[in-house]
C-alpha cells in the first residue's frame, strides 16, 4: 500500500533486495513473538508491527530493513514483525511483544480498530505505543510519526491537474474517475481530502468532471482493477484523467487502460515511489507519483522511540513539534510528520540520486532509453 505519498535520504544496506521479490515475513502466530528479526539483545526491547506485504512492497522492503537499522543506532533492540494483512495476527503478535516485556510498541496496523484494541492493551502494561505512518482514530498512542498526508493528496490532485494540462490539453470539461484507498485507513481519508482541496475548485469550475469514486477495501490492488474497469466500461471507455491512491492500485489501472489502448495518453496518479512505480512513469503509462522518504520516518521514529525508553517525555514530546487531529477521539495526537515530493518522470532521477531505488531496479528492458536520457544510471 499502501499506502495509502514521499527529502534526501540514503538508503540502509538491507535495500540491495529487489523489492518486487520481497516475501512473507516468517513470524509465528502462535501467541509470541518469534524475535527473528531482533538486535543483539544488548539494548530495551521495542516491538514493531507492520501491516502487510500484499497491497505494497513498501513494509517489506523499505519500512522493516531501514526501521531495524535505525532503532539499532539508537542502542534499542528491535523485534519486527509483519501481521500480514490478518487483524488477529496483528492482536496476537502485539500479545506476545508485550508479554516479552518490550519498553516501546511502534505499530502500523490494518485499521484503527485492532490499533486502538492494541494500544489500549499495552499502555494497561506501561508500555509507550507510537503509531507509525498510520494513526488509529479513536485510540489512545501517545504519539504518531508519518508524513503530511493531507499534503501528500495535494501533491496528486496538483499532478492530476497538471497531467490533464499537457496529455488532453483543452479538454473541458475532462473526466475523471477516481480510485481510492481504503476506507479503513486514516491515511487513504487524507489523501482523499488532500486531493479535493485541489480538485475540487476544477469540479466546480468545469474544468473537470468527476465521473465516479471508489474507496478499495485493503488497498486491494486486483479489486481495484476491477473496480475501476467497471468503471470505465460504465463510461464508454472513455476517461481522461484517473486519481489513483498509490502505485499499486495505479498499476492496475493501467492494466485495463491498456485494454482500450488509453495507457500514456491520459494522466494516471500514483504514491510511495515503488520501482514499479517509477517504471511505469518512465514508460509514461503513469504520469506522476509520491516520493515519500522512509528512511526520515524510520530515523525520526527511532529517536522518539528511544526518549520513550528513556521515560523522556520532554525529549519526546521536543520531537513531536506537530498535531494530528484525531476526530473520532475527539483529541489532538503529538505528531511528527515529515514533507513528501511530487515525482513526474523529469525528477526519477532525484529518488535514485537520493539512494531510495536501485538505477538497476528502474532501468530496464523497456525503460532503458529514458534512463539514457535522464542520465539515471
Amino acid at each position: 500500500m499502501r499506502s495509502k505519498s514521499l527529502a534526501s535520504i540514503a538508503v540502509a544496506t538491507g535495500l540491495a533486495l529487489a523489492v518486487s521479490a520481497c516475501g512473507a515475513n516468517t513470524s509465528s502466530n502462535t501467541g509470541g513473538s518469534t524475535n527473528s528479526n531482533s538486535g543483539s539483545g544488548g539494548g530495551t526491547k521495542v516491538g514493531v508491527i507492520l501491516p502487510e506485504t500484499a497491497t505494497s512492497a513498501r513494509w517489506e522492503g523499505f519500512d522493516k530493513p531501514l526501521l531495524e537499522a535505525a532503532l539499532k543506532k539508537e542502542g534499542l533492540d528491535p523485534d519486527i514483525q509483519n501481521a500480514q494483512g490478518d487483524v488477529q495476527k496483528f492482536s496476537t503478535l502485539a500479545d506476545g511483544m508485550i508479554n516479552a516485556g518490550v519498553k516501546v510498541l511502534i505499530i502500523a496496523t490494518p485499521n484503527s480498530e485492532v490499533g486502538a484494541s492494541v494500544a489500549k492493551k499495552a499502555q494497561a502494561q506501561g508500555i509507550q505505543v507510537i503509531d507509525y505512518d498510520r494513526l488509529n482514530t479513536g485510540g489512545s498512542s501517545s504519539y504518531y510519526v508519518s508524513f503530511d498526508n493531507v499534503k501528500v493528496g495535494e501533491l496528486q490532485g496538483q499532478g492530476l491537474v497538471e497531467g490533464v494540462a499537457k496529455l488532453v490539453p483543452g479538454k473541458k470539461p475532462a473526466e475523471i474517475i477516481e480510485v481510492e484507498g481504503s476506507p479503513t485507513d486514516n491515511n487513504a481519508t487524507l489523501f482523499t481530502e488532500g486531493q479535493h482541496k485541489v480538485l475540487d475548485a476544477k469540479y466546480a469550475s468545469g474544468d473537470l468532471k468527476k465521473v465516479q469514486s471508489q474507496a478499495i477495501d485493503g488497498w486491494d490492488n486486483q479489486k481495484g482493477g476491477q473496480v475501476f474497469e467497471q468503471m470505465l466500461t460504465g463510461n464508454g471507455n472513455k476517461i481522461d484523467g484517473v486519481v489513483a491512491a498509490n502505485d499499486g492500485l495505479a498499476g492496475a489501472v493501467i492494466t485495463v487502460l491498456k485494454k482500450v489502448g488509453l495507457n500514456g495518453k491520459i494522466p494516471v496518479t500514483g504514491q510511495d515511489a515503488t520501482p514499479d512505480g517509477l517504471q511505469a512513469v518512465l514508460r509514461g503509462d503513469q504520469y506522476m507519483t509520491v516520493f515519500k522518504p522512509i528512511k526520515d520516518e524510520a530515523e525520526a521514529t527511532a529517536k522518539l522511540a528511544a526518549a520513550l525508553a528513556k521515560n523522556d517525555k520532554a525529549a519526546a514530546d521536543a520531537l513531536a513539534t506537530g498535531k494530528t487531529k484525531d476526530s473520532k477521539g475527539n483529541r489532538d495526537v503529538p505528531s511528527v510528520l515529515l514533507t513528501a515530493q511530487l515525482i513526474t518522470k523529469d525528477k526519477v532521477k532525484s529518488v535514485v540520486d537520493a539512494g531510495f531505488v536501485k538505477a538497476s531496479e528502474i532501468c530496464v528492458a523497456d525503460t532503458q532509453a529514458a534512463c539514457t536520457e535522464l542520465g539515471i544510471k
